[in-house]
């Protein structure tokens, strides 16, 4: 509810300095409130008067969200997946980026741009707006297929491209450890892995009301598996049939 609460202060233009002077708390506080989730019930109501909404409205939102897209057909992925542009303007609508900084920034004219976003509407990933504006009409909890058409792109194409870096430059960070772990161990490690995919995507929701030339294309790639190199595996002089 809160995350909601975060989006319709950007919808309608509403700062934290704005819900301060109203509630009666400093600028610094109310950001406290919502980077740790601090809302007493009476705060929470307090933020939603702002806004000239009540709790019921929050979640009646939250259940409208809820019938969005979760997840594209494999059909519909596989055309995503065949036309770069498309992709492309998929992924840069799905980063919140506006119509004209598509094609201000890629070789897409704004009549290919709002082709290619009409056939993202007809798929249901976004609903095109006058002005070329979009609205969209995915769930939170959205994804690709797994193994799906899109997923088998990045693994052939992006994912090599990725990892051919050096992480040393600016913002750039690689790490790799190998060690003996335990079921339990693996299962920890792999629940912190998920919080911090959560983070990330609370990061990304929390930016997309700054502009454009403040925000980064980010990628973070995160693995964990029972696993031994090919070329260890192959020494060995009884086939590892270890079950994990």
């Amino acid at each position: 509810m809160i995350s909601v609460l975060k989006r319709q202060l950007r919808s309608q233009g509403v700062t934290y300095k704005d819900v301060a002077g109203a509630i009666g708390l400093s600028e610094a506080s109310v950001k406290r409130l919502f980077a740790e989730h601090t809302f007493s019930l009476e705060r929470f109501e307090q933020v939603c008067g702002v806004l000239d909404l009540e709790i019921a409205d929050l979640l009646a939102i939250m259940e409208k969200d809820s019938a969005n897209v979760e997840q594209l057909s494999t059909q519909q992925e596989t055309e995503i997946a065949a036309d770069i542009k498309l992709l492309l303007v998929a992924n840069s609508l799905l980063n919140h980026w506006q119509f004209g900084e598509i094609t201000q920034t890629y070789k897409i004219s704004e009549h290919e741009g709002i082709q290619l976003m009409a056939k993202l509407d007809r798929m249901g990933l976004i609903q095109l707006l006058p002005g070329n504006r979009v609205k969209l009409m995915v769930a939170r909890t959205f994804s690709w297929i797994p193994h799906g058409p899109i997923q088998r792109f990045f693994e052939k194409s992006v994912q090599a491209e990725f990892l051919q870096a050096s992480f040393t430059g600016p913002g750039e960070t690689r790490i790799f450890i190998n060690g003996m772990l335990s079921r339990r161990a693996n299962k920890d490690i792999t629940n912190k892995m998920n919080r911090l995919l959560q983070d990330f995507d609370q990061h990304h929701k929390d930016d997309e009301s700054l502009p454009l030339d403040e925000r980064y294309g980010t990628s973070m790639l995160m693995a964990v598996r029972p696993w031994e190199l090919k070329l260890f595996d192959s020494l060995r002089r009884v086939k590892n049939k270890k079950p994990f």
